[in-house]
């Protein structure tokens, strides 16, 4: 490895395929938008978000309160690799994995950028406090849950970005 790349974050010196475990995920911003409820339009095929969320998602920390074991409980919940990342259409486009597959970077509020974990929630982008979980709605009013989530937010000015 050149000393050019050893100066740089491992998230823009490595492919997403030749992470560790451990950078994997800290990729996570931990936003909790990866396990919104989605509805498919039948007809048109398009996937819209709700402001409900699943059963397993901590609403006070947005982090999955069975993270290790979640498959058993939830057996349609999908694990985000290197391989599928490109077939994950439904990532909201903030999610990290996304970013990085497309060839961009980390997001101002990231907390790799940061250095703090909630700054994800600082900046208003995490579902903290904007959801509900599964277990509170009836299938049936699921339509009345649809939202449309802001995109990434401009960063506070003045911005100064440490990680550079």
């Amino acid at each position: 490895m050149s000393k050019e790349k050893e100066l740089l974050p491992f998230w823009q010196s490595k492919k997403l395929e030749e992470m560790s475990d451990p950078e994997w995920e800290s990729l996570c911003d931990g936003c909790g938008k990866c396990c919104l409820v989605k509805l498919e339009d039948a007809d048109t095929e398009e996937i819209v978000d709700t402001d409900v969320v699943c059963k397993l998602l901590d609403l006070g920390t947005c982090q999955c309160s069975l993270y290790k074991t979640r498959h058993q409980y939830v057996p349609d919940c999908i694990k985000v690799t290197a391989d599928n990342i490109e077939t994950l259409s439904f990532m909201p486009p903030t999610c990290a994995y996304r970013l990085l597959h497309e060839g961009k970077d980390l997001p101002w509020w990231h907390p790799l950028i940061t250095g703090d974990p909630n700054s994800v929630h600082a900046a208003g982008v995490s579902t903290l406090d904007k959801v509900v979980s599964e277990t509170e709605v009836e299938d049936a009013d699921l339509e009345d849950h649809v939202v449309e989530w802001p995109q990434d937010p401009s960063p506070p000015e003045p911005w100064v970005r440490y990680s550079e």
